[in-house]
């Protein structure tokens, strides 16, 4: 079952007069259960694409639809609902609020949904389980490392069981022992609650977490990697080999 489907998507910015073709035409599908990154040097339009992905931008043409919801087609209050149920995101700076407890944060997208109290415990518990953070609930962010409060981040993204999450380099602020951890947790999220989850990332070894990988050039998809029945080890380095054909290399930002 596709989650998302994308068909000749393109964003300019600009006037009529001067104009800046970002995308250019691009056109995928993600299956739902699928973890995909999406690679490209800088200047190649992963953010811009994932912010059109995730409604947070407005495409210029073509067509985003996530599970069966053409986004072009919304009105802004029909958007932020969809929004509110069906996408969850995780930012690269945390975005947890400070005054709110671990298990607080956790809850926000659900104090909108029309779920029982035993529902909504019972989701918090299972994201608070596969992200490893069920001792955490009565901390505060500045009580916890930058790993746990990523992965709050994360399970305030997922909690709600939207139909997919986007995810802008969540490793980026993290240092390797905490990023290799949440990228675990991400994986098991993914495995376990069959999460669909969409990640931009510019690190290879993020990227091979996942199960296929999307690499942009110039607004444009100029190659896709898929692990299939390859090893972990194997699968990075076909990201590699594919980011060097692409002009990048390794941590290039």
């Amino acid at each position: 079952m596709s989650i998302l489907k994308v068909e000749g998507l393109t964003k300019s910015y600009g006037n009529r007069h001067r104009q800046l073709e970002v995308l250019k035409g691009i056109e995928f599908t993600i299956e739902k259960g699928e973890f995909v990154s999406i690679m490209g040097p800088s200047g190649s339009g992963k953010t811009t694409l994932l912010n059109v992905l995730s409604s947070i931008d407005y495409i210029t043409s073509g067509t985003v639809e996530i599970n069966g919801n053409k986004l072009n087609k919304m009105s802004n209050k029909a958007l932020a609902n969809f929004r509110k149920k069906e996408v969850g995101f995780i930012f690269q700076n945390y975005s947890v609020l400070n005054t709110l407890t671990v298990k607080e944060n956790i809850m926000l997208p659900l104090s909108i949904q029309k779920m029982s109290k035993e529902e909504k415990e019972r989701n918090y518990k299972e994201v608070t389980e596969a992200l490893g953070i069920q001792e955490l609930g009565d901390k505060y962010p500045n009580e916890i490392s930058g790993g746990q409060q990523q992965r709050t981040a994360a399970a305030r993204a997922s909690v709600h069981k939207p139909a997919i999450i986007f995810a802008d380099e969540p490793t980026g602020a993290l240092d390797s022992k905490s990023a290799q951890d949440l990228l675990n947790r991400l994986e098991e999220l993914n495995e376990n609650m069959n999460a669909t989850i969409v990640m931009v990332t510019h690190d290879p070894v993020a990227a091979s977490y996942s199960n296929r990988v999307i690499m942009l050039k110039d607004g444009n998809i100029h190659s896709e990697v898929y692990q299939g029945e390859d090893s972990n080890q194997a699968f990075y380095k076909n990201i590699i080999h594919m980011q060097t054909a692409l002009g990048g290399v390794a941590h290039e930002l």
